[in-house]
């Protein structure tokens, strides 16, 4: 299974969205991490169609997505950032509607909607009305209607958004168990979700991929890039404009850097194993 993008560009106006944009996906996870207006959301859109590029193709084991329109669509899962539904829909309802914009017959219905409430473990509230559920529940009613068809392609904007730490380690084993045989690609601003659940990394500047590949050979590449230090308040200042800092915690008079880079002269560093936050850092700065 492939998915080919290339020489993707999305222009609006004056502004571009995305440039000259170079990827093949395989079957696998793929995160997509990127500040905001990185250009995250318009390729999730382009990839599930419903927008489209200025120039460019996108291409599924061969052909291209816009002339297999509706054989396509048939194959992609989307769940977006903002998931809206109808006040009175119950579980059951909403995917009974989602299940017939998607062409699915209502036989196929009757028994795959029971499947995948309880795939996400919402087959307790199939009658709830979804306005009353919780934002970790909501998200997985977002990601029910995603896999009603059994998607191929399953694409996630911001999944992981408004969820307490139970509901987010529940979400990533649901996305972790249905990876083997899809190609699926997340977005979220939470580096610790994409560390956890995805095995590819593609960062996104400017509307430009910036890297991309393997998370842990990403990770492993700044290996003797990243340190732990205490200084004073005068040393940290001048160690903050020369040097990426992750994370820094006070300690009495003292505060404890972790930062990427070279390791700072004239005061005692002590190497770390890096992480997928201090990669995104190190090759952001």
């Amino acid at each position: 299974m492939e998915l080919k993008i290339q020489g993707l560009y999305k222009s609006y106006r004056d502004k571009e969205a995305l440039k000259n944009i170079n990827i093949t996906l395989n079957s696998g996870t793929y995160g997509l991490l990127g500040e905001n207006g990185a250009g995250k959301s318009t390729l999730m859109r382009i990839l599930t169609t419903v927008d489209f590029g200025s120039k460019g193709s996108i291409r599924f084991n061969g052909s291209d997505i816009v002339k297999l329109d509706e054989d396509y669509r048939g194959i992609v899962g989307y769940m977006p950032q903002d998931l809206n539904v109808y006040p009175s829909f119950t579980a059951k309802d909403f995917l009974e509607y989602m299940g017939a914009l998607k062409g699915i017959a209502p036989e196929v219905l009757k028994h795959k909607i029971p499947e995948v409430l309880e795939f996400v473990n919402l087959s307790n509230v199939a009658s709830k009305k979804v306005s009353a559920f919780s934002g970790g529940m909501k998200r997985r009613i977002g990601i029910a209607q995603a896999i009603l068809n059994d998607p191929k392609i399953l694409v996630l904007d911001e999944p992981t958004a408004g969820l307490d730490p139970k509901e987010r380690i529940r979400f990533a084993n649901i996305i972790s168990a249905m990876s083997k045989d899809k190609i699926v690609i997340l977005s979220t601003h939470i580096v610790s979700d994409i560390e956890a659940i995805a095995n590819n990394l593609i960062v996104i500047k400017s509307g430009e991929i910036l890297q991309s590949g393997e998370i842990n050979s990403m990770v492993s590449s700044i290996t003797g890039k990243v340190w732990e230090t205490v200084v004073d308040q005068a040393v940290f200042h001048e160690l903050s404009v020369v040097r990426q800092v992750i994370r820094i915690k006070q300690e009495a008079n003292n505060i404890r850097v972790r930062y990427a880079g070279d390791a700072y002269d004239g005061i005692t560093n002590r190497p770390l194993e890096p992480n997928l936050e201090d990669y995104y850092m190190y090759v952001w700065q």
